[in-house]
């Protein structure tokens, strides 16, 4: 039992995956592409160049350059029913880029136990870069699995007022995922 005032931090188990581009009404069709097991990239960090200033022996200035990302990871099931955002990578990693690589808006939104958001991340200009089925492994009784990686531009969490404005959309893409 929670005592008023006392903070809990969230478990990271119940998230949902959303795109929030011009892909959102096909993975919405879907109906499997919000449900993940793992997701990992979720970082933002900026380079340092160290300064050394003539006279003071004490410290060393570190100044910021520019910020570094890295992809976004995705892990679930394999999915062979239809998947967006399945054929989305299969078309960007295996074209031979005679068409333009279409960028998306992706959301990782961590849910509370009453299916609403808490918090939540967008990838703006997100594209795969990689996509990875198996290991196949006769000697081993697994669900074959499928990793999604996406490059993105940057990272902007989304505060808990804003996710809540995310609640009927979310709602609606878990229980079709749940179908």
């Amino acid at each position: 039992m929670s005592s008023p005032g006392v903070y809990y931090p969230p478990p990271g188990f119940y998230f949902t995956v959303a795109v929030a581009g011009t892909g959102t009404p096909l993975q919405l069709l879907s109906r499997v592409d919000g449900s993940f097991q793992e997701a990992s990239g979720i970082e933002a960090r900026y380079e340092v160049e160290e300064l050394q200033e003539g006279g003071e022996n004490r410290y060393v200035h570190r100044l910021p350059k520019s910020a570094s990302y890295p992809n976004l990871v995705l892990k679930r099931g394999y999915v062979t029913a239809s998947s967006f955002l399945s054929e989305w990578a299969a078309q960007t990693v295996g074209a031979s880029f005679t068409q333009g690589i279409m960028t998306q808006t992706l959301v990782v939104l961590l849910l509370g136990p009453n299916r609403m958001p808490t918090v939540g991340w967008t990838f703006s200009n997100a594209w795969p870069v990689r996509w990875v089925t198996g290991p196949f492994n006769s000697e081993q009784n697994q669900v074959l699995t499928e990793v999604l990686e996406f490059s993105y531009n940057y990272v902007t969490r989304i505060p808990l007022n804003e996710a809540l404005a995310m609640v009927a959309p979310v709602a609606a893409l878990i229980t079709a995922s749940n179908l």
